[in-house]
């Protein structure tokens, strides 16, 4: 594991409001844009409900049923590229309702995990037209531990030193995370990754829906908290590499977890 090395893709699309046709187009146009490159990537991640976006008042006719679509486009392209995929998120119609839910896939086309946002953001109305996930997003990607949130999670430290606790050394986070708070974006993702001593690897979508507007600057933070990589306000593929071996020997000169007092925390 100390000689895991990947190449990572993300891919800062903008999303059209209600109008999955034009994102599966997009995303597959990227995708192929992905693995075009001299350096091939080794996981790719996409952002948020990137195949309705917020389009909440129509999203039951909208959204994907059972993720069959979704499913069927990301494990055909993982096994034919050899790539694992982090899915970002959609919009995921089962018979509870409409769930912001992600898939996961390694590089034989398998899904190996998925999980659905379990905080749901008011600010946007997502309580009002979408259920809520109950259980971690944790998976293992080439035998490295790691785990998935969605946007709004990362305002829940608790959530992912449960993951860490739970093995997790990367962190996989879709969004749609818009104007004016750009800031706390950066700051929220580089506290994750310091005080959790994990890599963070977070793609926020671009565009404009509605009034809303969304500034990109997706980013690859390292466990010291620096940042390896980050988009602008554009659409584009961010591209970065990660050396697992950096996990532990973080953890080892910092012994955060060993320090740990959780009796007084409760």
């Amino acid at each position: 594991m100390a000689h895991t090395v990947w190449n990572l893709a993300l891919l800062q699309m903008d999303i059209a409001i209600g109008e999955p046709e034009r994102n599966y187009a997009k995303l597959e146009q990227m995708l192929e844009q992905a693995v075009a490159h001299a350096t091939k990537p080794d996981v790719i991640l996409f952002p948020e409900m990137w195949n309705t976006g917020y389009a909440l008042e129509r999203i039951h006719e909208l959204s994907d049923v059972n993720g069959e679509r979704t499913k069927a486009l990301l494990s055909a392209f993982s096994r034919k590229h050899g790539v694992m995929i982090i899915g970002g998120s959609i919009a995921e119609k089962k018979a509870g309702g409409v769930y912001n839910t992600m898939y996961a896939y390694d590089r034989e086309g398998r899904q190996i995990a998925d999980y659905s946002k379990i905080h749901l953001f008011r600010l946007m109305d997502e309580e009002k037209f979408l259920q809520s996930g109950d259980r971690v997003g944790q998976l293992e990607l080439d035998g490295v531990p790691a785990g998935m949130m969605i946007c709004y999670d990362i305002r829940f430290p608790e959530l992912t030193r449960k993951l860490a606790l739970g093995g997790a050394q990367i962190l996989f986070v879709p969004a749609e995370w818009p104007n004016p708070r750009l800031h706390h974006w950066r700051t929220l993702l580089m506290a994750r990754a310091i005080e959790n001593q994990m890599f963070v690897v977070s793609c926020n979508r671009v565009g404009i829906s509605g009034t809303t507007e969304f500034f990109g600057h997706s980013m690859v933070i390292d466990p010291w908290g620096e940042v390896l990589a980050e988009g602008d306000g554009t659409e584009q593929i961010i591209r970065a590499q990660v050396d697992m071996g950096t996990v532990p020997e973080v953890r080892s000169r910092i012994p955060i977890f060993e320090d740990r007092r959780p009796h007084l925390y409760e």
